[in-house]
């Protein structure tokens, strides 16, 4: 190993894509059992690698030296081979500044709220001091000396202005997870949380729902990658990397959501993009029709339309649940708030604009099988399809026509 990652579990970790765009060939993920780390230190020839759960305390006492960022913090995440000894940092703290500082919050003479007692969130409360934050509370599921109960916090810190999560709720493949209520925290201002699988967690979603500035881990996780590369090397990258790196990064792991009327041409444009990206597709209604054993028409005749829509949020919450495809979704996936915010996780949700002249009826629609009951639908719909999309293609042209516009409005 030339660079590389060491952890326990590494099966999610997108380092290796990040640092080979930094040019570190090979970065390669090492999994280590707790027993294997001391050794692998000591006999290792690599001359970077970072740290990851559970071991950015274990690796301290067989370093030759530690930053001051570290020291302070009690975490190292970063180790570079110099001169024969190892140097070991903290770059996540760059990190997670960067991120607070992308959402546009100030914590200066604020009170931060900060959910879990990990390695992450002595990191946070280190950043939010170094911020000016005036109050840092960290929160625990238990009592402990050094933070509150998720009771207390929200008893007696309904008035955090700024709420940093660093626990795993809401990690994949536990996505519909949310550390806490925000309903009961009003007076909130920024919210991060510094996890990026999935891209946007329930607590991000939830909080740009109210109005609240949030991100997810991915530019953190990008920011002290770069940071990392810096140390490992002693250079320094143009300051735009960070940007350049990470927008390429998520153009690449976000999902097309195609979304719109039945017959709009939502898995025709998949095919479309498909051959031209090399993404994979799926197609939700045909995912539906395999899990069934049963066409869609048969599904509504024998168990009715409530039956159809709770296996489709079944199917819509397997497949969301991974990233970098072309989603084809069926007519009525968007009529459940539960189905958008899982789409939108991972994904962005493009609605297809077709005129309404154009909109065939078909036998195998259900709901949408005479011109009357699709022009009623499309009055239903067209609200909240324009309130769940994140871009409108209008289609015009053939479908490879349309493929070319999205992929250049998607590279944008």
């Amino acid at each position: 190993m030339i660079y590389g990652l060491i952890g326990e579990h590494l099966g999610h970790s997108f380092s290796a894509e990040i640092h080979r765009q930094l040019g570190e060939e090979p970065y390669e993920l090492k999994e280590l059992a707790p027993e294997e780390v001391e050794r692998f230190l000591r006999e290792g020839d690599f001359r970077g690698i970072n740290v990851t759960i559970p071991y950015k305390q274990t690796v301290i006492p067989f370093l030759d030296e530690i930053s001051e960022t570290a020291r302070e913090i009690g975490a190292v995440n970063t180790i570079a081979r110099r001169d024969g000894r190892l140097i070991g940092t903290n770059t996540d703290a760059w990190g997670l500044r960067q991120l607070i500082e992308r959402t546009g919050a100030d914590l200066r003479g604020k009170k931060v709220l900060i959910p879990g007692t990990g390695g992450t969130s002595r990191t946070a409360a280190y950043v939010a001091r170094k911020m000016g934050a005036r109050e840092v509370i960290r929160v625990s599921r238990g009592a402990r000396e050094d933070a509150v109960t998720y009771a207390e916090a929200a008893e007696r810190h309904r008035d955090a202005e700024i709420l940093i999560n660093t626990t795993p709720c809401g990690m994949f493949p536990r996505g519909g997870e949310c550390p806490v209520d925000l309903d009961r925290f009003t007076a909130l201002e920024g919210v991060t949380d510094v996890i990026y699988n999935p891209l946007r967690t329930r607590l991000v979603i939830e909080a740009r729902k109210r109005g609240i500035p949030a991100e997810g881990g991915l530019y953190m996780l990008t920011a002290q990658a770069v940071r990392a590369a810096e140390f490992f090397r002693d250079t320094a990258y143009d300051p735009e990397t960070t940007g350049r790196v990470y927008r390429r990064l998520i153009r690449e792991k976000e999902n097309m959501v195609l979304i719109g009327m039945p017959g709009s041409g939502k898995s025709t444009l998949a095919a479309a993009l498909a051959k031209d990206t090399g993404r994979p597709v799926a197609d939700t209604d045909r995912l539906i029709v395999e899990k069934a054993g049963k066409e869609i028409t048969e599904i509504f005749r024998d168990a009715g339309e409530q039956a159809f829509r709770d296996l489709e949020s079944e199917v819509i919450a397997e497949v969301c649940a991974r990233g970098g495809q072309i989603i084809a979704t069926g007519g009525g996936a968007v009529l459940r708030a539960e189905n958008v915010e899982t789409m939108k996780q991972n994904g962005r949700l493009i609605l297809l604009e077709r005129p309404a002249g154009e909109l065939t009826p078909t036998d195998d629609r259900p709901l949408a099988d005479t011109r009357e009951k699709m022009e009623r639908l499309r009055k239903e719909r067209e609200p909240v399809y324009r309130a769940a999309a994140d871009m409108i293609l209008k289609l015009q042209g053939t479908p490879e026509a349309a493929a070319r516009e999205l992929e250049s409005r998607w590279q944008a």
